[in-house]
């Protein structure tokens, strides 16, 4: 699912975004941001899958971090947990590596 000649990491599951704006708790419990963001990366290895990215960001989101999840059902699950947690609310996008998107517009254009 992945072209590493193109410097895209090889990836074996799903890979998601997450846009995350801190909460009024988040903002609240600030100082315990970095031990939580090890948590969230433990949570999601648990789950069988991998954090690849991970981003602190200007403008409407706080965070931005790229999963590999094995499947939409391990996404699901760590997305109620974090939002169950209230630091973040995330906002989840499906995301296509290169040749994935080349895949699917191949099969458009027929």
């Amino acid at each position: 699912m992945s072209d590493e000649t193109a410097g895209t990491p090889a990836v074996t599951g799903r890979l998601y975004i997450s846009l995350m704006p801190l909460t009024d708790k988040g903002l609240a419990e600030l100082a315990g941001s970095p031990d939580r963001r090890k948590i969230s990366e433990e949570r999601v290895a648990a789950l069988g899958g991998k954090s690849l990215a991970f981003y602190a960001t200007l403008g409407a989101y706080d965070f931005v971090q790229v999963f590999e999840m094995p499947d939409n059902e391990a996404m699901l699950q760590y997305v109620l947990t974090a939002r169950r947690d209230g630091f973040v609310e995330p906002l989840i996008l499906p995301a296509f590596d290169p040749p994935t998107f080349g895949a699917i517009v191949g099969r458009v254009l027929k």
